[in-house]
């Protein structure tokens, strides 16, 4: 009975058996979808390219299914898993050549038996750049694309290379608690690479800096107890891939795509299917629906990110003020919030664009009036809890100002739930922005943003459903990605959570 229990625990803990069955339910779910997409009930035929997926997902399901039972049957006979398994995850790296994020990352999570958080950035920094690799190749269809195109395509190629060296040198140097000193040229080259958006080369080179240098073991600790919880939930892992992957393209796709595709009317190709050239299709006007999204996701994610930032500061702040002081100056900020408030965000957004015209700008002020009561709230709560705490006495007893104690002691102390509530309402931003301008208030019409392209698509469900699908599809995943991350934020920075 008790050996019994042993391995029911253990099956449970174990990353590689959880990630299996995670990685075997989202194979067989796409599978399923390819299935279900590949036959045209407008024309009544198949789509030979969307049936070879189906085959591809398929067949990778059922190898993930059996290699989840050798899994299982290593962990209950040896407590470990062998190193004849492990091997059985080289096939699996294959699969990122079909885009198949869950399979390729379950074959790096198990080709390793020494995970750190480390090895983890280097994974999804290396997958990372071999999307937006792929997902530029595409323009290589186009007769013209930009005068940077093979440069930048070259760059993400040395990038994507040097990733995959990272991952093998963090398999084999980086501990949980020490890296050689030498990584910290490694780590320097990882910070530059920030640049292209890739923001998993950026957290890989901090936590490599701080390990070889050694500076501060207890910060170095408190950093890897945090990641470790968080990359312990795959959902969230997955969920912050997506979000990076798309800043990531949001941040190059300057380099290689060409905006005019995005804009310029192209009359000579009005509607068309999904092709080589075109490869979501084209929108009433011609213009490339692929192009459209890649520059769309720069306008989701600027909105989101801002009428997320503005209102945490500017309500942030109120909230520490009413917290700390309260009586009057509580019952001043906090019932002209409870005004604003009273009013319906998505409400008042229109009134405030209706007022001052439909452009970014006004549409990130429009979300942000709305949100801020909420940033306030949760800020006052976390004030008044630590404003009697001792450091804080002690802080006042050696003469330090309001203004010192508010904001270099008490603050940085409430940052935690802030940030999580940060994460979990930037999707609601995003369905926002999403939301006025399919209904003709956020952004102007001819610039490519989700909702703009989801509003012309929505005429065309019945004959070219693809125009409405693709950039649903991008705004279900972004909002989902950033719930995902949100709720294993919440568990991390949680200070009950083991």
């Amino acid at each position: 009975m008790k050996k019994f229990i042993h391995v029911k625990l253990l099956l449970k803990i174990t990353q590689e058996y959880v990630n299996s069955h995670f990685t075997f339910a989202f194979s067989l779910l796409f599978s399923l979808l390819f299935l279900a997409y590949s036959y045209n009930y407008t024309t009544h035929s198949w789509r030979p390219i969307v049936l070879l997926f189906f085959a591809i997902y398929a067949l990778t399901t059922l190898y993930i299914g059996w290699l989840n039972l050798r899994i299982k049957r290593d962990l209950t006979k040896f407590s470990e898993i062998q190193a004849g398994t492990r091997r059985f995850g080289y096939p699996l790296l294959l699969t990122l050549l079909s885009g198949n994020i869950f399979a390729t990352s379950f074959a790096f999570v198990i080709l390793s038996n020494k995970k750190t958080a480390e090895y983890t950035f280097a994974v999804y920094a290396f997958i990372t750049q071999i999307f937006i690799f792929g997902i530029g190749a595409f323009n290589l269809f186009k007769p013209y694309v930009t005068n940077l195109f093979l440069l930048a395509m070259g760059i993400f190629l040395i990038l994507a290379c040097f990733y995959a060296v990272m991952i093998v040198l963090c398999a084999k140097y980086v501990t949980t608690t020490y890296a050689p000193k030498w990584m910290f040229i490694p780590s320097i080259i990882l910070l530059l690479a920030t640049v292209t958006g890739n923001l998993f080369a950026t957290l890989l080179g901090y936590s490599l800096l701080q390990k070889a240098r050694q500076v501060n073991p207890s910060a170095i600790e408190k950093w890897q107890t945090i990641w470790h919880k968080i990359l312990r939930n795959t959902m969230a892992v997955f969920g912050l891939f997506f979000i990076i992957f798309m800043f990531s393209l949001s941040v190059t796709s300057n380099w290689t795509f060409e905006y005019d595709f995005a804009i310029e009317n192209n009359y000579s190709a009005l509607l068309q299917a999904p092709s080589l050239e075109y490869p979501l299709g084209t929108d009433n006007f011609g213009r490339d629906l692929f192009s459209r999204i890649v520059f769309g996701a720069q306008i989701s994610l600027i909105v989101g990110f801002f009428s997320t930032i503005i209102p945490a500061l500017v309500g942030g702040t109120l909230g520490a003020l009413s917290g700390y002081y309260g009586k009057t100056t509580d019952n001043l900020i906090m019932r002209s919030l409870d005004i604003l408030y009273a009013i319906p965000g998505i409400l008042l957004a229109i009134a405030i664009i209706a007022a001052f015209g439909a452009n970014t700008v006004n549409l990130i002020i429009a979300l942000s009036v709305g949100a801020i009561p909420t940033y306030a709230r949760t800020m006052r709560a976390s004030v008044m809890q630590l404003a009697n705490f001792e450091f804080v006495e002690s802080a006042r007893a050696l003469g330090a100002s309001d203004t010192a104690i508010i904001f270099k002691h008490i603050v940085p102390n409430s940052l935690a739930p802030m940030i999580v509530k940060a994460t979990l309402t930037i999707g609601g931003a995003v369905i926002s922005t999403s939301s006025l301008s399919f209904l003709g208030l956020g952004i102007e019409p001819h610039i490519p943003e989700w909702g703009n392209i989801l509003k012309v698509g929505s005429t065309y469900l019945e004959t070219h459903s693809y125009v409405a699908i693709f950039p649903g599809l991008c705004i279900m995943l972004l909002v989902l990605s950033f719930n995902f991350f949100g709720d294993g934020l919440r568990d991390a920075l949680d200070p009950k959570s083991n």
